[in-house]
């Protein structure tokens, strides 16, 4: 009998998911790749302080030269009816307000079968945390991470393209 509970105990364990949430999940993941890229990067990359970046990555708070002061990251849950959650997974309410920055994360963020997505999403959003809204700044930057930590790079030619960044001053890999 105490077998049997041991084992049920066991199983009820076994059974819950073993990975963290979804969020947490991608987080992870960019944390990965970005910790990967890191020995190779300069200290600052498209504009882009490396160390604020790794502490808002990771620790969801960081020290700003482009700000000012220390920033908190707040990753909220945004919902269908906001007009931005219409056209993006994922965005970030700019600039800080009292020292705090909302990165907010949308219906589709969720989507069945996109890690590789959400991760590059989190790599993308983390740059307009520290660093501002340039696109051009933040594709680059993201595309720059994941190829050095994988290899290759998603390909965001459109995405680029619609952005007007051939001119930006940024580039792909």
């Amino acid at each position: 009998m105490r077998f049997c509970l041991t084992l049920l105990v066991f199983l009820l364990f076994a059974l819950t998911p073993a990975r963290a949430d979804m969020v947490d999940a991608a987080f992870d993941r960019a944390i990965s790749q970005f910790e990967a890229a890191r020995p190779g990067l300069p200290a600052e990359l498209f504009g882009v302080d490396v160390a604020a970046y790794r502490s808002a990555l990771t620790f969801r708070q960081f020290t700003s030269s482009h700000w000012g002061g220390t920033i908190t990251m707040r990753v909220e849950n945004g919902s269908e009816a906001n007009n931005s959650c219409a056209r993006f997974a994922a965005f970030v309410s700019l600039p800080p307000s009292d020292g705090k920055v909302r990165l907010i994360l949308c219906p589709q963020f969720s989507t069945s079968g996109a890690d590789a997505l959400r991760t590059l999403t989190v790599l993308h959003e983390l740059v307009h945390v520290v660093a501002g809204p340039n696109e051009c700044r933040a594709m680059a930057f993201a595309a720059r991470i994941e190829q050095a930590a994988t290899g290759r790079f998603t390909d965001v030619g459109n995405y680029w393209q619609a952005n007007g960044c051939e001119g930006s001053g940024f580039s792909l890999p």
